[in-house]
C-alpha cells in the first residue's frame, strides 16, 4: 500500500520517505523535490462515496425485483397445481420450460405431467375486462424480467392480448373498414414464417417511404396487422421449444407416456396441445376397474375415477372445454369434480340410432368463510375459520345435441325420503343432495353431489345467479343465501 493511501485510511498525514541513494545537494546541483503521492481531495472522496452508495442502491433494487419475480412465479405454480389458476398463472407456468433463471428447487417431480392450455387458447377465451386485467399483469412480469427470451415471450403475449381486446370492442366505421380486408390480410400474412414476415415488414416500410402512388391506408393497416402476426409467429417458436423441453422432462420420469404423446406427431406443438387440458389436474393413469365390475357399487363421489368408454371427445366439445379451462379459477374457487353414478335401469330409446356419450364439463365450487355465532366467538379475520362451500358454477358441454331447440334441464334429488328444508345430517355437518342434468340424444344424464342449502336467485351482480343454454354450453351458476348474524 502506498504512503498516500495509508495516510487516507489511518487519518494521519505521512511525510515522504527520503531516498538514501539520492546524491548530496551542493551549490552547483539542483535536486528536484520528491513528488508527494497524489491524494484525493474532499470533493473527489465524497464523489467516490456517493457512487458507491448509488451502486449499492441499484444492486438492492435489482435483488428486490428478482425476489418479487421469483415469488410471483412460485405463487403461480402453486395455484396451477391446486387447480385455482388465473390466466396469468397458466402463462407463467408454461415459461418454466425455457426459463434459464428458474430455481429448480421450486419445481415438483410431477410438473411435467401437468398440461395447461396454449397461450393463444388462454388469450382467446378472455372477455374485454379479463384481457385488460391480464395486460396489466403481463406488464408487471415484463418489467421485472431481465432474461431476454422471457421478455420476448411477455412482449409477444401483450401484443396478442391487446389485439384480442381491440377485437372485442364495438366496431365503428374504421373498424368495419378494417374488418373488410381481414380475409386479404390473413391470406397474405397467415402462411408466412417469422423470417418472411420480417422481410415483408421492410418491404412495406420502404413502399410507405417511397414517392410511389399507393393506397396508404391499406398498407399502413397491413403493417399494423403484420406486428400481430409477428408476435404470433414469435410466440409459436417459443411455445414449440417449451413443448419440446416438457416432453424431454416427461421422458425422464415416464418414458412410455412421453413416447405415446410424441408418437405420430412430428411438430412439437401437436404432442401435448391436442390433449385435454385442466389446470392442476395431473395426467396420471386412472385406476383401472375390471370389466366385470359394476360401477354403481363404487363409493359415493368416486365414480369419476372409473374408466369411461363413452366420454365425449369430439372436436366441438374439446374447443368449448379448453375455452372454459382458459378462463382459469378465481382465488375463492376450486375445480369441482364430485361426479356421481347415474343409476338407470332402462336403455334410452335412441341408443340404437345415436352413440350414447357422457357430456364433458368444467365446474367450479366457490369457497368462503361463514361468520356464524360460533365462528365469531372462536375466530377473527386474522385467524379465520375453515372455508365452507358458498356456491357452484356448472359448465356442461352439449355441442352435438340432436335437437338444439330443447335445452338440457336439471333436477334436485334428495335421498332417504328427505324433503326440502329437512335435515338428517349430524350436528356440525351439512346435508347433501344430487343435482342431475338431463338432456336429449346423444347425451346421457350426469349427476353431482352438492351441499343442500337454499339458493340465492337475486339479480344482484355480486350474487352471480345464471341459468342459460347458449352455443352448446349449459351454465348454472348460483350461490347460497347468506345468513347474517348480529354481533
Amino acid at each position: 500500500m502506498d504512503p498516500g493511501r495509508r495516510a487516507m485510511i489511518s487519518g494521519r498525514k505521512s511525510s515522504p520517505r527520503r531516498d538514501i541513494t539520492a546524491p548530496r545537494r551542493d551549490a552547483n546541483t539542483r535536486i528536484s523535490k520528491p513528488q508527494r503521492p497524489s491524494q484525493p481531495n474532499s470533493a473527489s472522496a465524497a464523489r467516490h462515496t456517493y457512487l458507491s452508495q448509488d451502486e449499492q442502491s441499484q444492486r438492492f433494487v435489482a435483488d428486490e425485483d428478482k425476489f418479487v419475480l421469483k415469488q410471483s412465479k412460485k405463487k403461480a405454480d402453486i395455484r396451477v397445481r391446486e387447480g385455482r389458476a388465473k390466466p396469468i398463472d397458466l402463462l407463467a407456468f408454461n415459461l418454466r420450460y425455457i426459463d434459464t433463471d428458474r430455481d429448480v428447487f421450486d419445481d415438483n417431480d410431477t410438473d411435467a405431467e401437468i398440461n395447461v392450455p396454449s397461450p393463444t387458447t388462454v388469450i382467446e377465451a378472455l372477455s374485454e375486462t379479463e384481457a385488460t386485467e391480464l395486460d396489466a399483469e403481463i406488464t408487471s412480469y415484463h418489467t421485472l424480467e431481465i432474461n431476454a427470451r422471457n421478455r420476448e415471450y411477455w412482449t409477444a403475449l401483450r401484443t396478442l392480448v391487446n389485439d384480442h381486446r381491440m377485437k372485442l370492442k364495438p366496431m365503428g366505421p374504421e373498424g368495419r373498414a378494417v374488418n373488410a380486408v381481414t380475409s386479404d390480410v390473413n391470406r397474405i400474412l397467415g402462411p408466412k414464417t417469422l423470417e418472411q414476415l420480417e422481410k415483408l415488414e421492410g418491404q412495406i416500410q420502404g413502399k410507405l417511404r417511397s414517392d410511389e402512388v399507393i393506397d396508404t391506408d391499406y398498407w399502413e393497416q397491413l403493417l399494423k396487422s403484420l406486428q400481430v402476426y409477428k408476435a404470433k409467429a414469435r410466440l409459436q417458436k417459443i411455445y414449440d421449444l417449451m413443448r419440446d423441453n416438457q416432453l424431454k422432462l416427461l421422458a425422464e420420469t415416464d418414458p412410455e407416456k412421453a413416447a405415446e404423446l410424441a408418437a405420430g406427431n412430428t411438430p412439437a406443438q401437436a404432442t401435448l396441445k391436442d390433449q385435454p387440458a385442466v389446470p392442476a389436474v395431473i395426467t396420471r393413469p386412472k385406476p383401472t376397474v375390471p370389466p366385470s365390475s359394476n360401477t354403481s357399487s363404487l363409493p359415493p363421489g368416486t365414480a369419476r375415477f372409473a374408466p369411461s368408454t363413452n366420454e365425449d371427445f369430439s372436436q366441438a366439445t374439446k374447443a368449448l372445454y379448453e375455452r372454459e379451462v382458459a378462463r382459469g379459477v378465481n382465488e375463492d374457487e376450486e375445480i369441482f369434480t364430485a361426479e356421481e353414478t347415474v343409476l338407470s335401469t332402462t336403455k334410452p330409446q335412441w341408443a340404437d340410432k345415436y352413440r350414447p356419450r357422457k357430456p364433458r364439463y368444467f365446474n367450479r365450487v366457490q369457497m368462503g368463510y361463514e361468520w356464524n355465532k360460533y365462528n365469531q366467538t372462536h375466530y377473527d379475520h386474522d385467524n379465520p375459520p375453515p372455508k365452507v362451500v358458498q356456491g357452484y358454477k356448472f359448465n356442461i358441454f352439449y355441442p352435438d345435441l340432436i335437437d338444439k331447440t330443447k335445452a338440457p334441464t336439471f333436477k334436485i334429488i334428495r335421498e332417504h325420503g328427505r324433503r326440502k328444508g329437512e335435515s338428517l345430517a349430524p350436528a356440525g355437518e351439512e346435508d347433501t343432495c344430487l343435482i342431475r342434468f338431463i338432456s336429449g340424444p346423444p347425451y346421457e344424464d350426469i349427476a353431482f353431489r352438492i351441499v343442500d342449502r337454499e339458493w340465492d336467485y337475486s339479480a344482484k351482480k355480486d350474487r352471480g345467479f345464471k341459468s342459460s343454454f347458449d352455443k352448446g354450453i349449459l351454465q348454472l351458476h348460483f350461490q347460497f343465501k347468506k345468513i347474517y348474524y348480529r354481533k
